[in-house]
């Protein structure tokens, strides 16, 4: 079992670090451009992969007598695997708000929820901040999932809607990504620079630049970007419009 182990540990790391180049070269690259789709395509592909190989990481974690780890390993993968089924189906369902918000959307806003609500209450139980921090996740995501379903004439009246679920969704997996490299990568590849404030740093840096990239991102393609009144300079021109002056 430990060789068996170890083979799934390694590829949940390549595909980490696939996953980690797909999500900066998707970010960095035109939106809606060629260049953009392939990476983001690679991106969510190795952010499933990752959901796979979590699962029996989980599992063999609980096995060595690591019932919290174990549980809070299944709570990142219940988030990641959200957002990744999130990020993917937005663009797929963009013209059917129904189809997006169906049985799997309402399962996942579900599990979330109830993830969430248990990380609470192990991290109470035990005095772990950094469960009962994280357990905000779960629940909040979940939640804003069940209110959009059960308004979500008004989320399709919504100009684009399906682009800020979207972005929305690949900001959250960025999170993931972000913190499994610093939180847990990065400690075992430089051990020098471990430690309790790198720890917390790791874990809720990333989760904060998420919150300024969400705003950010609301402001450029939101939909109080789209709504935004353009320049009233439509006013047509006697040029435009051919018009030539009456001699006197």
């Amino acid at each position: 079992m430990e060789s068996a182990y170890a083979i799934v540990k390694y590829l949940h790391i390549a595909i980490g670090a696939a996953a980690l180049i797909g999500f900066w070269t998707a970010g960095l690259a035109r939106k809606g451009g060629t260049l953009h789709r392939r990476a983001g395509q690679v991106f969510l592909l190795a952010m499933t992969g990752i959901v796979i190989t979590a699962v029996p990481m989980a599992l063999y974690t609980l096995h060595r007598g690591h019932p919290n780890t174990a549980a809070f390993l299944g709570y990142l993968t219940v988030i990641t695997a959200t957002g990744t089924w999130a990020s993917w189906r937005a663009i797929v369902d963009k013209r059917d708000v129904r189809r997006y918000t169906g049985a799997v959307f309402t399962a996942l806003a579900v599990l979330s929820i109830a993830s969430g609500a248990a990380m609470l209450a192990l991290g109470t139980s035990i005095r772990a901040p950094l469960l009962i921090g994280f357990s905000v996740v779960g629940l909040y995501t979940g939640s804003d999932m069940l209110r959009k379903r059960r308004r979500r004439e008004q989320l399709a009246a919504r100009p684009r809607w399906w682009l800020v679920e979207h972005y929305t969704a690949m900001i959250g997996n960025g999170i993931a990504v972000h913190i499994a490299f610093l939180g847990i990568g990065l400690p075992r590849l430089l051990p020098m620079v471990d430690g309790a404030a790198l720890h917390y740093l790791a874990w809720f840096g990333p989760l904060v630049t998420a919150i300024g990239a969400k705003l950010w991102a609301d402001r450029r393609w939101g939909p109080a970007a789209i709504t935004k009144p353009a320049p009233d300079n439509t006013a047509p021109r006697p040029a435009a419009l051919g018009a030539k002056t009456e001699p006197a």
